[in-house]
Formats: structure tokens, sequence, C-alpha cells
């Protein structure tokens, strides 16, 4: 085997484990996320909610109103952190767990849009936030695999600490050669 090849063989990248997408694919979808987000962020802000209770409504629409603008403004702000270092684990899961938040609060912010405003708002409202189905669905498909890929990682290492535990605790070789000399 030459050297060129042997130097191909250790300088490859650690193969990708089977369903864990790479950054580089996964690192799209995350910023189409954060788009997704602003362009919900803008639509929460023609909502004019205090119009709502003006007309009878409870106050809880005005403030889901305003705890999804900031929601989506949070989600918008992670998923460019996150677009930038995809293997973090922890601010994958606050990413989709907002998400998750902000799907719920749009659900009653579009029942008062439907009752107190203009069911057609509420439609599009309803349209604009299922645009992101696709890439939410992807984005927790990554986390599930991110998760089984670090779970096999600490694994690995737990074998190996033990193997070298082993090593270090086992008591030295003995040697029959090993005589003292005067």
């Amino acid at each position: 085997m030459s050297a060129a090849s042997l130097f191909a063989q250790q300088a490859a990248p650690p193969a990708q484990p089977a369903g864990l997408e790479t950054d580089w694919e996964i690192a799209p979808v995350i910023r189409e996320i954060g788009a997704h987000a602003g362009r919900l962020s803008a639509a929460l802000d023609k909502i004019d909610a205090r119009s709502w209770v003006e007309k009878g409504a409870s106050e809880t629409y005005a403030e889901q109103v305003k705890s999804a603008r900031v929601q989506t403004g949070a989600m918008e702000t992670q998923a460019k952190a996150l677009a930038a270092q995809p293997e973090q684990l922890a601010l994958s899961l606050e990413l989709f767990f907002r998400i998750q938040a902000v799907e719920n609060i749009l659900l009653s912010v579009e029942e008062g849009l439907r009752k107190y405003a203009s069911p057609a708002a509420a439609q599009a409202l309803a349209g604009l936030e299922a645009e992101n189905g696709a890439n939410r669905d992807r984005l927790q498909a990554y986390i599930v695999n991110l998760a089984a890929d670090r779970e096999h990682q600490l694994q690995i290492m737990n074998k190996e600490a033990q193997r070298c535990r082993e090593i270090i605790s086992a008591p030295p070789p003995t040697s029959a050669r090993t005589v003292k000399k005067k």
C-alpha cells in the first residue's frame, strides 16, 4: 500500500452515522426555520389584538399575540445560532420546543382572529404556520438521530475508559528474569 493511500485513509473524516444528517444538510433547514419565524413575526405585527378586547374579547388574546411575537423573535435568533453549530443538542431541543410553543399559541391567536377580526386573516395565519411543518419534522428527526449518536459516542467512551482502568489497575506483569543483583 502506498503512503498516499494510507494518508488518504487516515485523513478521511469519520463516517456519518446512518440517519444523522451532516451539518451542511441540516443547516439550510434550520436557517429556513429562522426565516419562517421572521415571516410569522411580521404577520403577528399586523394583528391588533387590542381592538379585539374592545369588541369583548378576553385580554388573554392580546397577551398571547404579544407572547407569540416574543417567541417568534427568539425562534429566529436561536435558529441563526443553531445553523452555525447544528451539532448543539441542547440548542436544537430548545428551538424545537419553542416551535411547538409557538404553534400552540398560534392556535388560540387564530381562533381570536376568526372570531374578532376576519376568518380570512385566521386562515392566512394558519397557512403561514403550516409552511414550517416539513422543516419542524426534519428538525425533530435530526434531534432524535443526534441524541442517538451522542448516546452511542458516550457508550464507546465508557467502554474505552473501563478498558483503560483495567489496564492501569492490573498488577504489573512478573518476569522470570527479574533477579536482584548485589
